[in-house]
């Protein structure tokens, strides 16, 4: 098995596929005011690095990072479920932190939903903690964020 995660500049079919099936996931198990993915478009912005990951030549995740001004944030992370437990959301993430350090920023953070105990394993086993609200989540209306739990990792 061969892992590939490649740097993906626009929306292409893979990425429509992905976020798709991971919009589809949120929205099952939360209301459109909890739920606060970027879009497909909103991915594709200078400040955002989206990566696709393959395994064996075949689309099997993504995920992102947005880089701000004294953070980063992992954006839309998604692995299909027959390629869950195989690495590919660690190649991921290890891919999104070499990103982040690339550009100066020590930060890492990112906001996930109260239901996605795997993903929040994963956060966990990687080295993140839990930590505060951040960035844009810090001015939202406390409703909107209720099912939100926050992790965040200093990158050395």
């Amino acid at each position: 098995m061969r892992i590939e995660v490649e740097r993906c500049a626009s929306p292409t079919d893979d990425a429509r596929a992905l976020v798709g099936e991971l919009e589809e996931v949120l929205a099952a198990g939360y209301p459109p005011e909890q739920r606060h993915g970027l879009s497909l478009e909103a991915i594709f912005q200078p400040h955002i690095h989206f990566f696709v990951a393959r395994v064996d030549g075949a689309a099997a995740g993504c995920g992102g990072v947005a880089l701000f001004d004294g953070f980063a944030e992992v954006k839309r992370m998604y692995v299909r479920p027959a390629s869950r437990g195989r690495g590919v959301a660690e190649a991921l993430l290890g891919r999104i932190e070499q990103r982040a350090r690339a550009a100066g920023l020590s930060r890492l953070c990112l906001e996930t939903g109260d239901r996605q105990l795997a993903a929040m394993r994963l956060y966990a086993r990687a080295g993140f903690s839990l930590g505060p609200a951040f960035g844009d989540y810090l001015k939202m209306p406390k409703a909107s964020v209720a099912t939100s739990v926050f992790f965040e990792k200093i990158l050395r």
